[in-house]
């Protein structure tokens, strides 16, 4: 039989029996990243879906940014927890940006950086796609060595999504 490699459109829409309430524990892959910001075992932690962490990419208004971390704690509220897994949510903020490039979609992927504020690599068309972007939209980049960050993020950073 031939395996169909799916598409990025089908991962985003692919739900895989999230989202997850689940308690911390030291074996999860984002245990490391959790207790960094304080999380211990048997905290709550939600795994959410493609789906959501994309919805939450597409309210980024023009000339604001969003981080991981933003999104996580959107989406722990959301789901009543006190932490959200990074792990997964990097890997659905990659797949956003992907089906959105894919299928020439409207999610302004872009606008979602690290959480130190530094471009995202895994995007379509890498940092240089990125960076010409995010300046069209008035924001100045910054090397680093071989790193770019968006000059004072921070202060860019989008206040009070709905969600």
């Amino acid at each position: 039989m031939l395996y169909k490699k799916k598409t990025w459109q089908e991962k985003l829409e692919d739900s895989k029996n999230f989202p997850k309430k689940l308690q911390l524990q030291p074996k999860f892959p984002c245990y490391r990243a959790l207790k960094k910001t304080g999380a211990k075992p048997g905290d709550s932690v939600v795994l959410a879906t493609p789906l959501e962490v994309d919805a939450i990419m597409k309210k980024v208004p023009r000339g604001q940014l969003i981080t991981l971390r933003e999104i996580c704690q959107l989406l722990a509220e959301k789901h009543e927890t006190q932490y959200c897994c990074t792990l997964t949510t990097g890997i659905f903020v990659m797949t956003a940006a992907n089906a959105a490039d894919e299928t020439k979609g409207d999610t302004p992927y872009w606008r979602t950086l690290k959480n130190n504020g530094e471009l995202n690599t895994k995007y379509p068309g890498g940092v240089e796609r990125q960076t010409m972007l995010l300046e069209k939209e008035g924001h100045t980049i910054v090397r680093k060595g071989k790193r770019r960050f968006v000059h004072e993020f921070e202060t860019k950073l989008v206040e009070n999504l709905n969600l």
